[in-house]
């Protein structure tokens, strides 16, 4: 008799269990999912047209046939990517499914961030580009990397499914390389929804 209860307690018991479980599991993503595309913070030195950006990396989305829609609420400044309550309150109300939080970043003001990537080797990449009035004649020009801190979070749990750094290259033309993170970024973003 002992033996039959421990059963049905162990039944109900498992039953009961995955909504808990799951809370804690990384969310798989959604075919067909919309995506809302908080506006791009910058927390580094470097001026950026952060509109423009956004809009990049929402059009990008969309020419990789996801749903994208621009949002009016900015990315956090803090180091640690989270969503805010505004950007919360804006998702909901277009009915997105996921928040892409894009951040510029200086890794030399944030030294010790743990996300920051091991794959610059060798510190600064000289700077060839001809429209660079430092480069070209005169030798290459030494600038530093910039970062792109990204991460997409479902809209039904407080851990994100996709969480990274990229490189920014640097050259003479700093919307040039921005806009060409934000085309990496997409592409990632892109293949991380298509996973099943």
């Amino acid at each position: 008799m002992d033996r039959s209860l421990s059963l049905v307690f162990l039944l109900a018991f498992s039953l009961a269990s995955p909504p808990l479980w799951s809370q804690d599991l990384p969310a798989h993503p959604k075919p067909g999912a919309t995506v809302c595309v908080a506006t791009v913070s910058n927390t580094s030195a470097r001026s950026a047209l952060l509109d423009r950006l956004t809009e990049r990396l929402a059009k990008d989305l969309r020419d990789d046939k996801i749903k994208a829609v621009a949002m009016d609420s900015n990315t956090t400044t803090d180091p640690k990517l989270h969503p805010t309550r505004e950007n919360g309150e804006e998702a909901k109300s277009r009915d997105c499914d996921y928040m892409l939080l894009s951040q510029i970043v200086d890794p030399k003001t944030h030294p010790l961030d743990p996300q920051s990537p091991q794959i610059s080797i060798g510190g600064k990449v000289p700077s060839v580009d001809a429209s660079d009035p430092m480069g070209g004649s005169s030798g290459p020009v030494h600038r530093d990397n910039l970062q792109i801190s990204f991460a997409l979070f479902p809209m039904d749990r407080v851990k994100p499914v996709l969480d990274t750094v990229i490189l920014a290259q640097p050259s003479g033309n700093v919307s040039d390389n921005l806009l060409s993170a934000m085309d990496r970024e997409s592409n990632r973003v892109a293949s991380e929804l298509r996973k099943k």
